[in-house]
């Protein structure tokens, strides 16, 4: 019986092409240790593991544990994609917003 938790990430995963190993890898955990995220039930990540395997993903971990206001996958992109922008350099922020202006003109 696979739980919402472990079908989010192997869905996460297989959409980025992302191996059991090439996840384990990313994020410092081991191809059984992800293996048993996807499939046993209940799956029991530490909050440090998790948060790891978010951030590869691309979402937040309230999206992987589906907290009580649940988001969508869009959603949870963005949110994680703005939290990684907050700690950017002031100059690779210049660069995205002058790239996100470039793509404003194309449109």
């Amino acid at each position: 019986m696979s739980t919402a938790l472990a079908k989010k990430i192997r869905e996460l995963r297989q959409k980025r092409g992302y191996t059991l190993e090439k996840l384990g890898e990313l994020t410092e955990s081991s191809k059984s240790y992800i293996w048993e995220l996807e499939n046993k039930s209940p799956p029991r990540p530490s909050a440090e593991k998790l948060q790891a395997i978010a951030k590869v993903l691309g979402v937040t971990v309230d999206y992987l544990i589906g907290s009580e206001t649940p988001e969508d996958l869009q959603t949870a992109e963005d949110r994680a994609f703005f939290r990684e922008y907050q700690r950017m350099s002031p100059v690779l922020k210049a660069k995205l917003r002058e790239m996100r202006k470039l793509l404003d003109d194309k449109a």
